[in-house]
Order: structure tokens, then sequence, then C-alpha cells
């Protein structure tokens, strides 16, 4: 082994503090990734930074262990606040700093929409030390709730900034800026860099150290990518015979919208396979009894958007599968990225039709190399096109019945009671009364 190589055995060898090592430790984490080791020892330093690391690498270690152990130093209430653009990874995020701080009593607030805002308020009245927040509802609890400011706040996170940048969150992260103090520590994570990355590094870092733990756009090595072309009309059947042939896995099987969700997780329900969708249109409850579900196994299919396609641990995905190719060719790393974590193998395939190709090819220039063909016999495939057919048929009429359609607020009741049940932990057969 060359010299030079070993030189990180631990967290302690990047100073993180007796406690949090014990604490790492609790939580498996062994040895620091690669972005860990990098990041910090400048953040121990006082620096800000900028971390370019790909889905998966241990991104919230890298900035919840410094800010810990500045905790630790200087106890106080509302110390960090972390961005997120998703509730999901917020929530994630949050349980992250619980795990890691639980020995030193850490105290977290999650401010995400789709929750009760008294809650939220109530949890603020505690005065947490952690405040992990979707840039839209911070800003409101800032307007809205009385006594909560940040105006002692010594760090802010961006995580996943590239997407926090979007038009959608623009104008709360502006106001969130405008109150917080301009003599704090400031870490920016981001799968990307883009244009709007590098103007919010202008915006509010200083003199950051730059972080790249990954080549540009990369996959991991211990991932097999693999793809189909095959013809509209049969791509369910193909998307059926895959999860039949690798009927032993976990899988994430992403679509393009939230109706497609919907539709293909009770379609794949009707031909007996354990499926549940997860979109930006069911209620945060449901998302969260989604999500658990798949993460206890109690369900081995997760049929979702790419809500779900960043910033979820979810460790055991065996295999994700690309229903649709998506139009924007980073959003399929960032997918496939849901497996092969952490060393692990994994196995991603993408289900191209006649309409996708132009985006594939994109995929492929992006990647950097030529995928290999998912092995499946048209002959086979098309045995079960007649099932398939009729469960696709029972599950659109399902959705379209009386009291089946999408209320306006932005709910979700087509094909609930099946879903429903499901998340309430029975099958639609087993079903109790509560």
């Amino acid at each position: 082994m060359e010299e030079g190589k070993e030189e990180v055995k631990s967290f302690n060898d990047l100073g993180v503090c007796e406690q949090l090592v014990e604490a790492c430790d609790n939580l498996g984490w062994k040895h620091p990734s690669k972005i860990q080791a990098e990041a910090i020892p400048h953040a121990l330093e006082g620096k800000d930074l900028i971390g370019l690391a790909q889905t998966g690498s241990g991104k919230t270690g890298a900035f919840a262990l410094p800010i810990l152990q500045a905790l630790l130093e200087t106890p106080q209430a509302f110390f960090a606040c972390v961005l997120s653009p998703t509730r999901e990874l917020a929530i994630q995020i949050a349980e992250q700093f619980e795990a890691l701080g639980s020995g030193i009593g850490v105290k977290c607030a999650v401010l995400v929409g789709g929750v009760d805002h008294m809650q939220q308020s109530i949890a603020l009245g505690k005065r947490p030390h952690i405040v992990v927040a979707t840039p839209g509802r911070l800003s409101d609890h800032l307007s809205n709730t009385k006594g909560f400011s940040l105006r002692t706040l010594k760090y802010l996170v961006l995580d996943e900034a590239d997407r926090l940048l979007n038009d959608d969150f623009e104008k709360a992260i502006d106001e969130i800026l405008e109150v917080i103090p301009r003599e704090r520590k400031t870490y920016l994570f981001s799968a990307t860099m883009t244009k709007k990355v590098r103007k919010l590094q202008r915006a509010c870092l200083r003199n950051p150290v730059k972080i790249e733990a990954a080549s540009k756009y990369s996959t991991v090595d211990t991932l097999k990518q693999q793809y189909l072309f095959v013809p509209d009309k049969y791509k369910d059947c193909y998307l059926v015979y895959i999860l039949t042939e690798m009927s032993g896995s976990t899988s994430m099987v992403f679509t393009r919208t939230c109706d497609s969700t919907r539709l293909l997780a009770l379609m794949l329900r009707n031909l007996g396979l354990r499926a549940i969708p997860i979109s930006g249109h069911m209620t945060q409850a449901k998302r969260f009894g989604a999500l658990n579900q798949f993460k206890a196994g109690e369900c081995n299919i997760l049929v979702c958007t790419d809500v779900a396609s960043r910033g979820l641990d979810i460790p055991s995905v065996d295999m994700v599968i690309n229903y649709n190719v998506p139009s924007n060719s980073k959003d399929y790393i960032h997918r496939v990225g849901r497996t092969a974590r952490a060393g692990r193998t994994g196995v991603a395939i993408s289900v191209v039709n006649q309409y996708e190709l132009e985006w594939y090819i994109q995929i492929e220039k992006l990647i950097g190399k030529k995928l290999p063909k998912f092995p499946a016999h048209e002959e086979e495939v098309l045995l079960l096109l007649e099932r398939v057919s009729e469960a696709k048929r029972i599950s659109q009429m399902k959705i379209k019945e009386p009291g089946g359609k999408r209320n306006r607020k932005g709910g979700d009741d087509d094909g609930e009671e099946e879903i429903g049940r499901y998340l309430n932990g029975k099958s639609s057969k087993k079903s109790k009364k509560h």
C-alpha cells in the first residue's frame, strides 16, 4: 500500500472529541468517508465550507460533527440552522443530529410544511439547539412565530444547495439571509456546482474551503447499470418482468408524475407485488408511513417521483428502476445513487421507450459510458400482457371511482383506501378498524 493512504484511520485523527467519536461508533461509523475526512478538519478550524459530493457520501456527518463539537464548547439555544429542499431529508438530518448528540442532550426542531404550525411553534418555544427546516416554513416562522428569531445563530448549513436554489425557494432563502447574523460559519453542500450555487457562495460564504469528494458527475463503481429499449405499450409488462425476475430485491421504481406513482403501485399490488407509492401529492403522514413501511421491509417496492431521489438514506435498496427516464440527466445520478451506497453493490435498470431515447443518450454522455442491456426475452415478457393489462384496468377504475378524485387542496384520495389500509400495517383483506 502506498504511503499516505492510511493517514486518516479514525474520527479521532480528524480532531473529533471523545464523546462524538463514541457516538459515531454507536452508529457503526468506524472510519470517516472521503467528504468527512476532508471537510471536518477545516470545519474544526472555523472555516466556511463548500462540499461537492455525490449522494450517499456521508455529507450529514461532515457538517453535523463540527457543529456538535462547537456546541459542546459553547452551549446555546438556536446554535445552528440546516436548510433542506425536502421534508423527508430535513427529518433525516434531524434524526442524525439527535443520534450523534444523544449522549450530550442535543435538542432539535424540524420545521417543514404539511405538519401542524402550532406544534412546531411549541417545539421552538423549548429553545432547541439545532433547527432543521425547509426554507418556506422557516421563513414563515421567522415572520409569524412570536419570540422566535435566529439572531444568535452561529452556523448555517445549506444542504443540497443546487436544489435549494430553484425558483420555489429563492425568495424564502433571501428573507432568511436578511435576518440571520452575518458573523457566522456557513457550510454549503451540493452534488453539483451550478451557476446559482456559485452565486449563493459569493453571497454568503467568506473565504470558503472547497472540497470535492467525487468527480463531477459519477456513479459508484459498485453499481451495475443496465438498460432496456422497449415499445411504450409494453413498458408495464417489462417493469413487472424485471420485478419478478429480481423478486428477492428491495427496489425503488422512479416515475415522472405523482399520478403514475399511485397507478403503478396499485397495479403492482393487484399483481401480488408488495408495492407502495410516495410522492409530493401525498399528505405528510402518508409519506412518512410509506417510507417507514419500506424501511421496515413490510413492502419491498417503493414507487416514487424525484421527491425520493436525494438525501433519503434507505441503506437496503438493491435495485433502482427508471420506469420513466428523467429528462434532466443529472437526476439520473441522484436516482441511481439510492443503491450501491457506502461500498455496497446495487443494480440500476432504465426502461427506455421510443420517446425517451434522446434523454437516455444524454445520460450515457454524462456518465461517460455505454451501458449493457438487461437480458429480457420478449416472448416471456409478453406472456404477462393479459394479466398486466387487467391489473392496470382495475387500478384505473379504482382511481376513477366516486370519492376517488384528488381533492383541490393537494391531498390525494385516488386509490387511497387500498393504499391507506396498507399504510396502516394491514393488507386490504386483513384491514382492522381503529
